[in-house]
């Protein structure tokens, strides 16, 4: 294709959790959807020189807009779209029975399946979720569809049959062991025919959690991610009530590190959503099979039962790495912007309630889960998540003046204070083109 976009204007982006850059007047260029240089614009015609481009199309930025890597939704219930704000303070397993696996058991339509992840996937890209990890049903001809609008729309993501053989109703839950292992090397095969290579669309193997699955199907599961080296996506530590639950189901374990381990399925591919309850010994035990983190400090206060401020300054500390996750139905809210908001909160109670031990989030801390610790919670770092040259475009372009409710930019305003006024007060309006791959998928 040879296609060349430059962008002229402010970018941020992160180079490590501690580190935000922020270059007023850069210079970034992309070529087949990646990048090939990020400097100062007034080099301009030296860099394109050094590349021989004679032919591209070039983007200016207004004075009070923005560029940022897209964000990545680390932890997301793609059929739970239709049911986010319901049962809000319910006990987990409760919520469960009475809200979701009623909702869920509806994608044994095919129709319902496409309406609903059709909305889904439009939804969050117009969110700036340009990644995202998703829990798909049950059903395996319904997860297929996801993976297909996924890749229609131009998102890219982790889906996963949601695999679940026992504790849920008899109208949803896997017939056997065969029948749920089937279904996943159905949709495996589904999305290495329809991607072979795994450019946008690939397969996370997910457990909904241990206490929905039986001994053999975790331990089948976790041979198929091991042979395939596969993503692995599942609910860790939730709630006290699941916790209690999974202590009940597996008293040969002393807790959910060990018992993820021993069925292979706790490695630096697995993205472990909540973590609210964690031993000094399991935050030991993730560190050392470098497990990712799924935060979802909105779901995490609002089902589950209680306040529960995930200890995320102690993964910080043991080098986890953490991302984002809107958890879907389980929040109230499908914005990462929401969910770093929230996330503040839930650090600064974390700060009271450790009596200054951990201390609260920085807003670098935010923007890193938000977008490049995301994706190296995914596994997708050598492609996305900040600016750096060979990575592909992923990228939102924020309008700092669009018609919304964002504070309003100041004629003094550093692109520092910009930024800040999005993360803090902004929302989908003020996202003005989505990027995937350097193509527009949202505009």
């Amino acid at each position: 294709m040879n296609h060349v976009q430059i962008f002229v204007g402010s970018v941020v982006h992160s180079l490590s959790l501690q580190h935000l850059e922020i270059i007023d007047d850069a210079l970034l260029i992309v070529r087949d959807g990646r990048i090939i240089a990020l400097g100062q614009a007034a080099s301009e015609q030296d860099i394109l020189q050094s590349f021989g481009i004679v032919d591209y199309d070039v983007h200016q930025l207004p004075p009070d807009d923005f560029l940022m890597p897209g964000f990545v939704d680390t932890h997301n219930h793609a059929p739970q779209y239709a049911q986010r704000g319901l049962g809000q303070g319910m006990h987990i397993l409760d919520w469960l029975d009475k809200i979701t696996f009623p909702n869920e058991a509806k994608f044994e339509d095919p129709a319902h399946a496409r309406r609903i992840y059709s909305g889904c996937v439009a939804g969050f890209l117009r969110q700036g979720i340009t990644t995202a990890s998703y829990y798909g049903s049950r059903h395996a001809p319904a997860t297929k569809i996801l993976a297909d609008e996924c890749l229609r729309q131009g998102q890219r993501a982790l889906v996963g049959k949601c695999n679940m053989n026992r504790n849920a109703p008899d109208f949803y839950r896997d017939e056997s062991v065969e029948a749920s292992v089937e279904e996943t090397e159905d949709c495996i095969a589904h999305l290495k025919s329809i991607d072979p290579a795994g450019d946008l669309v690939r397969y996370v193997v997910t457990p909904r959690f241990a206490i929905t699955c039986d001994n053999g199907l975790l331990a089948r599961l976790g041979a198929i991610a091991k042979r395939d080296n596969l993503a692995i996506q599942t609910h860790f530590n939730e709630a006290e009530q699941e916790m209690k639950a999974t202590r009940d189901l597996f008293p040969e374990f002393d807790c959910e590190a060990d018992l993820y381990e021993h069925f292979q399925l706790l490695n630096n591919r697995s993205i472990l959503a909540h973590c609210c309850f964690m031993s000094e010994y399991e935050l030991d035990k993730l560190s050392v099979h470098d497990a990712g983190v799924a935060h979802c400090p909105i779901a995490n206060m609002t089902v589950g039962g209680g306040f529960m401020t995930a200890p995320v300054r102690a993964f910080l500390r043991k080098g986890i790495e953490v991302g984002l996750g809107t958890d879907s139905g389980g929040g109230f809210s499908s914005s990462i912007l929401d969910a770093m908001r929230q996330a503040l909160i839930a650090s600064n109670a974390r700060e009271v309630a450790t009596d200054g031990t951990d201390k609260g989030l920085s807003l670098e801390e935010l923007f890193y889960m938000a977008t490049l610790g995301g994706a190296r919670v995914c596994n997708f770092d050598a492609k996305i998540g900040n600016f750096e040259v060979g990575k592909e475009f992923d990228a939102l372009w924020i309008s700092g003046n669009a018609s919304g409710v964002m504070a309003p930019c100041e004629p003094e305003d550093s692109t520092r204070t910009i930024f800040e006024k999005f993360l803090m007060t902004g929302d989908d309006r003020n996202i003005n083109k989505v990027y995937v791959r350097g193509r527009v998928v949202k505009q």
